[in-house]
Formats: structure tokens, C-alpha cells, sequence
């Protein structure tokens, strides 16, 4: 059981100050690139080539001269190249899913737990979770960060834990109706499916104890949260985080101020590069965002590229940094036809189409040598072939006119599509790689 954290820990962005915020920041800072550049030999060879060494470092503007960390770093030191603490050390291994290619694997000291249980508690707090309250964790236990995080998180915060898991629709609905959370922290699209759930079930959802949902994992829109929360009538909020940063709690929206994830500056740096050249840009510039953790233990690290897109804002409850909403990523980013298209930008025109519900599947092709993209979206209702037609060429006009790419739409009826209880795979590229 971890140790309740601290009311000085959980207010710390209130209680900062700007400067005593980047004092903080650069004297752990020296101290995290000192322990990876004495401990990591892959990360020592890149400083070597990059010719840069720890005592570079003496301010925070300094820390572009270091080099990036990035994913096929951490794959090309699978298992256990990238850890800055010897085997024995560790308290705990978690590992991505792998979807993508080889699984990338992530450490923790016991250190580094009290550590990550102490940002997500921070998170559920700022979310408007106390104390008492009762948390339904539907995210993911095991290797992925998920689940765990939030259950150790919430038990930091001195909540009661409902460690579901993800997955059994059925029973996960019973357990919200019979245990009575006021808390919920899954990934949005699996909320979506709960709500289908309790409504073919004829259960009316805003009638359940759900007060608070944290929701992450995955990128949602402003069109989805209002749908989550007009269903559920509840405050729904965004958690962000990334296993190799260290899982879900690196930054939280407040409810008291809804919009723009604060950034857990205290442990967590962030800077914007632009995507291509990675020069650092400054605050409010849209780029690539970059994080070095202040405080891991087991893997610090350096200028990690998390290749999703967004902007620096200023802080508005406290000093540290908010992160704006991800307008997509730059490595699932579609390139159809010369245009430069994110999923995200296709599932904003779906829902602004009253009648279509937000399942969908995206199916990328090329037949005779041209870009090809089919979408498949559920109907909210069953409906005959003319009202299908007529929706399919609503969407396709919206995005050929906002987007810029023309698309083959199929309406397919409610509760078809392939449900998600983890991270939403929506995308299927099938053109050829060379």
C-alpha cells in the first residue's frame, strides 16, 4: 500500500513560484543528466557524438544541446540497455503493448513508484477527486501503465480502489451500478462503449453515481467530451501521460479550469520542436512535444520525442505550463494524395454530423497507383439505405471542403464496428511501404 501523499504535494503547482519553480527545474535537471550520462551507455555514445557532457548544462536553455531520446532508441536497448539502475534495483517493469514494433520497456525504483502514485494522486485531486471518494479503474492492469498507475494514484489520494481492469462490458456496468463511484478513469472511446452498453440495456447512464471521468490513453476531441458528458452528466476531464516518460500522470486538466492538461513541471520538462529540424520553438508555437523527466530513478530520460503535436501555454492555476489540446501526431500522421491528414481531423468532421455515432474505422489503400481512403462510421439508429446515402455524402462533402481529401463513406448500423477496451486502433494502412 502506498503512502498518502502529502496536501503540500498535491497543491504544489499552487504553491510555487515561477522562480523557485525553475531553480527547481534545473537543479534536477543536472542531477537527472549527470545519473544517465555516469549510468547509460547508450545515452552516454549519443552525448559523445553530439559533443555534449553534463557540465554544459547550466541553464535550462542549455538542455538543447543534449540529443533526443526516441523510441527506436529504447527498441534498440531492448530489454534492459536503456535503465540507469542495476536489475536488482527495480521494483517493477512495465513494457508497451508492442502494436507498433518491439515492445519498449520502462523500469522503477521503489523511489520512482511514491513518485508516480504522488503525480497521478495530484491528477485525480485537480480532477475534483477527494479523499473517500470511490474509484472505477477500467484502464488495462499489467504490463501496460495504465491501470496500475491509476489504481496506486488513487490509493496515494486515500480513495477506495475498484480495480476492474479493462474489458466485461456487462459486469463493469454492474459493478458502476452496485458499487456506486463517483470516480471513473478510462480511455474515452471504451466509456463510449460503456454508454452504448447501459442504453441497449434501457439504463439511462446520467443516472448512475459517476461524478468525475478521467480519461486518457488516446487522443479525444472537444465533440466527444461533450458527448461523454451530456450521456453521463458528468465533468469529463483529460489525463496525459506515456510509459516512457512514466505512464499516466506527466499532466492533468483541472476541473476548475477545463481545456489545456497543467504539465507536472516540478517532474516533468517539456519543450516544442518543430518535427523536422527539432529546433527548440518557443511557448505557444505548435511543434513536437518533448519531455525529460526531473526525478526517475531507474530510467531518467533525456529529450524523450513523444511525436504528438501541440503547444505550450502559460499556466493558469499555478506556474507551471499547460499543454493545448493534441491536434494529432507526427509519426500516424496520413499523407492522401499530398495532404497531410491526422485521424483526429476525420473524427471532428464525423461528430458534428448529427445521426452518426463516434465508431468509426479509417481503411487506407492503393489500388491503381492513387491514395484511396474508405470510412466506415455507425449510424446512431438503424436506418434505411437512402437515409445511410445521404449522411455518407453529408461527411464526405465535409471533409473533401475542410480537410481536402476525397473519401469513400459507408454507414454501417449501431454496434458493428469492432469495440476498443484499450487504446482505439482505428487506422488500417494497407499501401505499400516503398
Amino acid at each position: 500500500m502506498i503512502s498518502m501523499v502529502s496536501e503540500s504535494e498535491l497543491l504544489a503547482n499552487e504553491l510555487l513560484g515561477m522562480d523557485d519553480l525553475r531553480a527547481l527545474q534545473l537543479s534536477r535537471l543536472k542531477s537527472s543528466i549527470a545519473a544517465i550520462y555516469k549510468s547509460n551507455s547508450a545515452y552516454r555514445r549519443k552525448c559523445e557524438e553530439a559533443g555534449a557532457i553534463p557540465e554544459d548544462l547550466k541553464s535550462l536553455e542549455d538542455l538543447a544541446k543534449f540529443p533526443f531520446t526516441t523510441k527506436s532508441d529504447l527498441r534498440a536497448n531492448y530489454p534492459f540497455g536503456f535503465f540507469s539502475k542495476p536489475k536488482e534495483e527495480l521494483a517493477r517493469i512495465h513494457a508497451s503493448s508492442g502494436t507498433t514494433g518491439q515492445p519498449t520497456v520502462v523500469g522503477y525504483t521503489r523511489d520512482d513508484i511514491v513518485t508516480w502514485s504522488g503525480v497521478v494522486a495530484r491528477s485525480i485531486h485537480a480532477a475534483g477527486g477527494r479523499p473517500g471518494m470511490k474509484v472505477h479503474v477500467a484502464y488495462g492492469y499489467g504490463l501496460f501503465t495504465g491501470g496500475l498507475g491509476a489504481h496506486y494514484g488513487a490509493e496515494a489520494l486515500g480513495c477506495t480502489v475498484i480495480p476492474m481492469s479493462g474489458g466485461q462490458t456487462e459486469k463493469q456496468i454492474q459493478l458502476i451500478h452496485d458499487f456506486e463511484p463517483e470516480v471513473i478513469m478510462v480511455t474515452p472511446s471504451y466509456m463510449l462503449t460503456l454508454i452504448d452498453a447501459m442504453n441497449k440495456k434501457g439504463i439511462d447512464p446520467r443516472s448512475t453515481s459517476l461524478k468525475i471521468g478521467i480519461f486518457g490513453a488516446e487522443p479525444w476531441t472537444d465533440a466527444m467530451r461533450q458527448e461523454i458528458e451530456s450521456a453521463l452528466d458528468i465533468r469529463a476531464v483529460d489525463i496525459y501521460g506515456l510509459s516512457e516518460v512514466i505512464g499516466p500522470g506527466v499532466a492533468q486538466e483541472y476541473s476548475v479550469s477545463p481545456g489545456s492538461p497543467t504539465i507536472w513541471e516540478d517532474h516533468f520538462y517539456p519543450e516544442i520542436v518543430d518535427p523536422e529540424t527539432g529546433m527548440p520553438l518557443p511557448d505557444g508555437e505548435e511543434g513536437e512535444l518533448v519531455f525529460t523527466s526531473l526525478t526517475k530513478q531507474a530510467m531518467p530520460i533525456i529529450r524523450y520525442r513523444t511525436r504528438d503535436l501541440t503547444r505550450l501555454l502559460p499556466g493558469d492555476v499555478g506556474p507551471m505550463r499547460r499543454m493545448a489540446r493534441i491536434t494529432g501526431r507526427s509519426d500516424d500522421m496520413l499523407i492522401i494524395r499530398g495532404v497531410n491528414v491526422f485521424p483526429s481531423q476525420i473524427e471532428e468532421q464525423i461528430l458534428r454530423i448529427e445521426g452518426l455515432a463516434p465508431h468509426y474505422e479509417i481503411e487506407v489503400s492503393r489500388p491503381d497507383r492513387m491514395d484511396l481512403v474508405k470510412l466506415s462510421i455507425e449510424g446512431r439508429h438503424n436506418m434505411d439505405v437512402s437515409d445511410k446515402s445521404k449522411l455518407a455524402a453529408s461527411l464526405a462533402s465535409a471533409i473533401k471542403t475542410n480537410i481536402g481529401i476525397s473519401t469513400e463513406v459507408d454507414i454501417a448500423d449501431p454496434g458493428s464496428l469492432t469495440r476498443f477496451e484499450g487504446k482505439a486502433a482505428r487506422v488500417t494502412d494497407t499501401r505499400p511501404k516503398n
